[in-house]
């Protein structure tokens, strides 16, 4: 090999390895449970509004003591909006879908919750239970916008795996809802 070949083979390394060192770490939170933790890492770098929704609501302790109030066997466990009475807590602003982001509802995955039309998620969140491409984004209409995915569980699978197993039922007009009350104890960034 040339000098010149490994000087610039050894500064195409340098400018990859500040690279890398510029780009920040996408944040991690933990979800306390009252079945077990879950830790998930958040894609800052592929839904940044989104995620940045989450964790102002993160920051303000909004999740402590919410409940996972819809829960359906291979397919998704929802919660972050209700409290064990079922009643729902006021919400800020509801933010702009980034489900075009192309990010999958695979297992294991985050995503927002929302009503019908895709601008509408607020603080409620839903982990796939199973992969779930019918969530996907397939277009811009009302039915093709899909749920944006915005993390994904690094563990605590098992966890989630317990939640979705647990007995559901019809509960104060909430259909899939767990008999036995499972309480979102809290959910804080990762150290």
């Amino acid at each position: 090999m040339t000098k010149r070949l490994i000087v610039l083979i050894a500064a195409a390394g340098l400018c990859l390895g500040l690279f890398a060192m510029a780009q920040p770490a996408n944040p991690k939170v933990v979800i306390k449970t009252s079945r077990g933790d879950i830790t998930l890492e958040l894609f800052a770098d592929k839904a940044p509004q989104t995620v940045a929704n989450f964790l102002a609501y993160v920051d303000a302790k909004f999740y402590d003591g919410t409940i996972f109030h819809r829960v359906i066997k291979g397919f998704m466990i929802q919660g972050g909006g209700m409290t064990a009475d079922f009643a729902e807590k006021p919400t800020r602003a509801a933010i702009r879908n980034e489900a075009a982001n192309r990010v999958k509802n695979l297992r294991g995955t985050i995503a927002m919750a929302r009503l019908p039309e895709p601008h509408t998620a607020t603080a409620q969140f839903f982990i796939n239970h199973v992969n779930n491409a019918m969530l996907d984004h397939k277009n811009t209409s009302v039915d093709g916008f899909g749920y944006c995915v915005f993390g994904k569980v690094l563990s605590g699978i098992d966890v989630v795996d317990a939640i979705a197993n647990v007995p559901t039922g019809t509960i104060k007009g909430y259909e899939d809802a767990p008999r036995q009350t499972v309480t979102l104890l809290s959910i804080r960034r990762a150290q």
